[in-house]
C-alpha cells in the first residue's frame, strides 16, 4: 500500500486490500510497516499517534480479522508510548480479533541515504528490546520490522528459537530497496531456512518520500515465490511448511554454531618478514 498522513484513509485502503486477499483464499494476511500513517514530520506524527488501546486502526483491524476469520499481522502501527515517543509496533491478530503478539521494532533507521535524504527514526520512536515469536496454526512466526533486516543475528536467534516463518513488514526507501531489498530478504531466508514474508510500502508519500514496494514472499531455499511489484495490491503464495525441514536438512547450519574468541588484530610485520 501507499500510506498517507491521515489514519482514516489508510484504514480504508488497507481494509479493502485485506478483504481482497481473503476473497482470493488467504488464511494469513500481512500489511506493511506504518500501516496507520506515514507522517514525515515528528511533531505531527506524535500529535496523531495515540496509545494502543485508543488506536482506531487497531480497533478496525481487530473487527475485520474476526469478521473474515483470518490471521492478520498489522505490519506496524505508530503507537504512542510516551509524551515524546511512539513505538513502531507490529501486532498479530488471531481469527477472533484477539491480540496474540506485539513486537516493537528494535533497530532504528538513523541513516543518511545517498539520495540526499536523512532519516532519524529514533527522534520520534522508542526502540524495542525484546525479540518475539508467536505460534500460528502452521508453525512459529518470528516478528521483525524493516531496518531489522540488516541485523542477521536477530533472525538467527528467532530461527533457533523455533521460528519457521519470518515477517519483515517494511517501508524501504526506493534507493536502498533497489540495491539491497531482494538480496537481504533472500539471504535471511537462506541463512535461517525460513519462509520470509515481507509486505512493503510503495510509491510516493507525503513530502516526496519514495518507498520501493516489491512485497516479497521467499521460500526457505531462497527462491522468490511472489513479488508484488511497485503498485498497491495483494501478493499471494501457497506455503508448504514441510519445505522448511527440507531446506534445513540439506544445509543444517542452524546446528553448527561454534564458540570463538576475537577477532584479534594481527601485529604489523616489517617489510620483508
Amino acid at each position: 500500500m501507499t500510506s498517507g498522513r491521515e489514519p482514516a484513509g489508510n484504514i480504508a485502503a488497507a481494509s479493502a486490500l485485506i478483504r481482497e486477499a481473503k476473497a482470493a483464499g488467504a488464511d494469513l494476511v500481512m500489511t506493511p510497516e506504518i500501516t496507520n500513517m506515514l507522517e514525515p514530520k515528528r511533531e505531527a506524527m506524535l500529535a496523531k499517534a495515540v496509545p494502543e488501546g485508543e488506536d482506531t486502526a487497531l480497533a478496525a483491524f481487530r473487527t475485520l480479522a474476526a469478521e473474515l476469520q483470518i490471521w492478520l499481522l498489522i505490519g506496524s502501527l505508530a503507537v504512542r508510548v510516551a509524551a515524546d515517543k511512539a513505538a513502531n509496533r507490529s501486532i498479530l491478530l488471531d481469527p477472533t480479533g484477539r491480540i496474540v503478539a506485539r513486537y516493537d521494532k528494535i533497530h532504528m533507521f538513523d541513516v543518511n541515504v545517498p539520495d540526499g535524504q536523512s532519516y532519524r527514526e529514533s527522534r520520534a520512536f522508542q526502540a524495542g528490546d525484546q525479540a518475539v515469536i508467536a505460534d500460528l496454526p502452521w508453525g512459529r512466526l518470528g516478528m521483525t520490522v524493516c531496518y531489522d533486516l540488516r541485523f542477521p543475528y536477530l533472525y538467527r536467534a528467532l530461527a533457533q528459537a523455533g521460528a519457521v516463518f519470518l515477517s519483515v513488514p517494511a517501508a524501504f526507501t526506493k534507493l536502498t530497496g533497489e540495491a539491497h531489498w531482494h538480496v537481504l530478504l533472500r539471504a535471511r531466508a537462506i541463512e535461517t531456512g525460513c519462509f520470509v514474508f515481507a509486505p512493503a510500502q510503495c510509491g510516493t508519500h507525503a513530502e516526496g518520500r519514495q518507498t520501493f514496494g516489491h512485497s516479497l514472499i521467499v521460500a526457505p531455499w531462497g527462491e522468490v515465490l511472489a513479488d508484488g511489484g511497485e503498485a498497491p495490491g495483494i501478493t499471494l503464495a501457497e506455503i508448504d511448511p514441510a519445505r522448511v525441514e527440507a531446506a534445513r536438512a540439506m544445509v543444517p547450519s542452524l546446528r553448527h554454531d561454534r564458540a570463538f574468541t576475537g577477532p584479534q588484530t594481527a601485529p604489523l610485520r616489517a617489510a620483508g618478514e
